[in-house]
């Protein structure tokens, strides 16, 4: 009887030991959450800081070929006055 019964508490310990451990589990998935988080902000920051590196770069290339049609149009009034 007394070997059963060390039977069922060394058993009872052991599937208590195997039992999760609820606080490392919810801190896990606490610091998935906040990664997550960090890398949703760090997306919309470049999407953002890229967005406006685009337009910064179309409105310089805008101005380029505004002043190459303003060259080309004095060179052709040159042009013809020759």
């Amino acid at each position: 009887m007394k070997k059963v019964a060390l039977t069922v508490a060394v058993l009872a310990l052991g599937l208590a030991a195997c039992q999760p451990n609820n606080a490392e589990n919810n801190a896990a998935n606490e610091s998935a959450v906040e990664n997550n988080a960090e890398y949703d902000t760090n997306v919309a920051t470049n999407d953002a800081s890229n967005a406006a590196d685009n337009a910064l770069d179309a409105a310089g290339n805008a101005i380029e070929n505004a002043g190459n049609a303003v060259e080309n149009a004095a060179d052709a009034a040159g042009n013809t006055a020759d």
